[in-house]
Order: structure tokens, then C-alpha cells, then sequence
């Protein structure tokens, strides 16, 4: 099973390094296939690693309330801003949000709050406060990895802002609204997971030990081959601003994540 985790690791980062190199329809399909592996790779970890209910929580608090989220915003302008996504470019739509978009937001998710549990378990925060350090960094390093996302995707074409707000130096085109409507939204997900996905994950067998390696590699991956796509590969003058402050910011988990790896070599295991 493991196995199969990281073959869907594999072709997912096969999909992203295709991406610069496709055009047109093709490149709408891999941008699918992307999203699509991502949350394959993230839900089939946590099944192995985690145990189902466990899953079961994260992909409904994450890819439920993202698609509740979207929705909303797309219809009333909250919380992201105004913004409408293009039409038959990524698949079926329900209510005009396509229906990938709910598994992107697993897709981040799980990464993510893998290596920042990773890090918050290593470090010398009392237990008591693991939980809120672990929801409001998780919620951070969503709007974090946000940065790349939303900006590589406005620069395609799959959706527009219509918001008139302000939006971060370089990158006028998205509104400093949807930065903080991802960081509420993501903030109520992980409020989900940590109360009660910790009463799923406590009831899976103790004997249950299972690297995660696998998230960590999508999310130092995410972190560093955004950058470099944004940076080089990928054309588009708002890329450049987004390459430096998604490397930036979301260095804030990926620094200390990759120092504290390191330090305790490439044996990670899964603690809750």
C-alpha cells in the first residue's frame, strides 16, 4: 500500500513538471490530472497512516467545506472577494465551481499539516499547546501555499478577480481579501481535523507505525518547485513577485521542517 502512495506521489510530480510544457486544452487536462494525484496521494496516506475515520474527517472538512466555500464566494463575493472561474476549462462544475477545486483544498491540506505536526512534535511546546500552534500554522501554510496557487492559476486563465480591493505588491490581480478569507476558511478546517479527527486517529491500533516521508516530499517539493516554476519556467509577470513571496513565507513551516528533517535524518513517523 505504501508502495502505491508513492507511485501517486511520482506521477503527480511527473504531471507538475509537464506543466510548463503543455499549451492549451492539455495543459487544463494536466492542471486536472495534478489536482487529482495530489489528493489521491494525500487520502490513500492518510487512510495507511491515519486510519479511516481519521480520513474521513479530513477530506469532509477540507474538501466539503472547501466546495461550501467556494460556492459561497463565487455567489456573494465571500470570504475571497468577488472572482468567477472560467467556463469548461477544468471539468464539470457544480453550482459554477468545478468539481476538482474541493480536492485541491485536500491536496494542500494534508502536505501541510503533516509537516507542520512534524515539526510542532519535535519541538518544546508543551502538549497543550501543540493543538492551536498546529490549526493557526496549518492555516498559515495554506495562505501560504496559496500565494502560488491562486496567482499561477489567474495567470492561466482558469479563474478572474472582479474584486476592486488592493492586492500585494506585484501581484495587483487578486485582492488581499482572498488571502484572508483562505486563512478563516482553512482555520475552520483544521478546528475540524484537530477535534475530531483526534478522536477518529485515537481509536486506530497503536501498533500502527507508517512514514511520512511521503507528505513531507510533496510539501518541500511544493515549496521549492513552485518557486523555481514561478521564478523560471512559467511566463507571466506577476509569477516572479509570487515565486518570491511563496518561498518566503511558506519557509516559515519549510525552514525549520528541513532543518529539523535533516538533524534527525530521513526517518519520519507519524505522531498524533
Amino acid at each position: 500500500m505504501l508502495g502505491f502512495v508513492w507511485g501517486l506521489v511520482g506521477c503527480a510530480v511527473t504531471a507538475q513538471i509537464y506543466y510548463p510544457l503543455a499549451v492549451g486544452m492539455s495543459r487544463d487536462r494536466v492542471t486536472v490530472a495534478v489536482v487529482v494525484l495530489l489528493a489521491a496521494a494525500s487520502l490513500a496516506h492518510a487512510l495507511l497512516s491515519r486510519g479511516p475515520g481519521w480520513t474521513l474527517v479530513m477530506f469532509t472538512a477540507t474538501a466539503g467545506l472547501g466546495l461550501v466555500a467556494e460556492m459561497v464566494g463565487t455567489a456573494t463575493g465571500y470570504p475571497f472577494g468577488s472572482y468567477m472561474y472560467a467556463t469548461d476549462r477544468l471539468g464539470p462544475d457544480i453550482l459554477g465551481v468545478p468539481a476538482v477545486v474541493p480536492l485541491a483544498w485536500t491536496a494542500g491540506f494534508y502536505p501541510i499539516w503533516c509537516a507542520v505536526t512534524y515539526v510542532l512534535e519535535r519541538s518544546r511546546l508543551s502538549p497543550q499547546r501543540k493543538p492551536m500552534h498546529r490549526i493557526a500554522a496549518t492555516a498559515l501554510g495554506m495562505v501560504d501555499w496559496d500565494l502560488y496557487l491562486d496567482t499561477q492559476m489567474v495567470t492561466d486563465g482558469q479563474w478572474i478577480w472582479t474584486s476592486d480591493r488592493s492586492g500585494l505588491p506585484g501581484i495587483p490581480s487578486i485582492p488581499f481579501t482572498n488571502y484572508l478569507g483562505w486563512f478563516v476558511t482553512v482555520l475552520v478546517m483544521a478546528v475540524a481535523v484537530e477535534l475530531i479527527g483526534r478522536r477518529c486517529s485515537s481509536r486506530r491500533s497503536e501498533s500502527r507505525s507508517v512514514s511520512d516521508t511521503a507528505p513531507l516530499v510533496l510539501f518541500v517539493w511544493t515549496w521549492l518547485g513552485s518557486a523555481l516554476a514561478h521564478a523560471v519556467l512559467l511566463d507571466g509577470d506577476e509569477l516572479r513577485y509570487s515565486a518570491i513571496y511563496g518561498l518566503g513565507v511558506m519557509g516559515l513551516v519549510g525552514v525549520p521542517l528541513v532543518m529539523t528533517w535533516i538533524r534527525e535524518g530521513t526517518r519520519v513517523v507519524v505522531t498524533e
